[in-house]
């Protein structure tokens, strides 16, 4: 897993829309706060990302934008981002397959997808918060919300 202190591994990635996403996009401008998540549509996946989505505004008015990174294709994300109103990116890492969650250190070769890894990156490139959690093992959000107060 990426550590607090590191640098971000740069990447970028097609969101639900198709749109390109470099992290490195972001420097010198806002923080990003990385959602690694196993796939779409699940419902440990759904609740936390609604959770997300209907806490979004604590995230923006710290300057910090939310991403979502899974293995789906971009047209699962983009049902599901329309479904439940998700308002922020949601990344397909589908091919070459898992290589962003690889290199964060969060995919799970055997089933083929992302854990629940989560990182905060400052606007300089720094991971500031690390955590990943076990399969089928909700995140506690809070510590993200004081990871990202923290940064002020």
């Amino acid at each position: 897993m990426v550590e607090v202190g590191a640098q971000a591994p740069d990447f970028t990635l097609a969101d639900q829309n198709k749109q390109r996403v470099t992290l490195s996009s972001f420097r010198g401008e806002r923080n990003v706060l990385l959602v690694f998540f196993p796939f779409a549509f699940s419902g440990i996946c759904t609740g936390e990302l609604c959770q997300v989505r209907d806490e979004l505004a604590v995230y923006e008015d710290e300057n910090v934008q939310v991403v979502g990174v899974s293995v789906d294709t971009s047209f699962s994300l983009k049902a599901w981002a329309r479904e439940e109103g998700y308002r922020f990116p949601l990344l397909s890492d589908f091919w070459p397959h898992g290589e962003v969650a690889r290199a964060y250190g969060v995919f799970n070769e055997k089933s083929g997808m992302a854990t629940r890894g989560t990182f905060l990156v400052d606007t300089s490139g720094v991971v500031r918060f690390a955590e990943v959690n076990g399969p089928g093992e909700a995140r506690d959000q809070e510590a993200w919300k004081k990871a990202v107060a923290a940064l002020a």
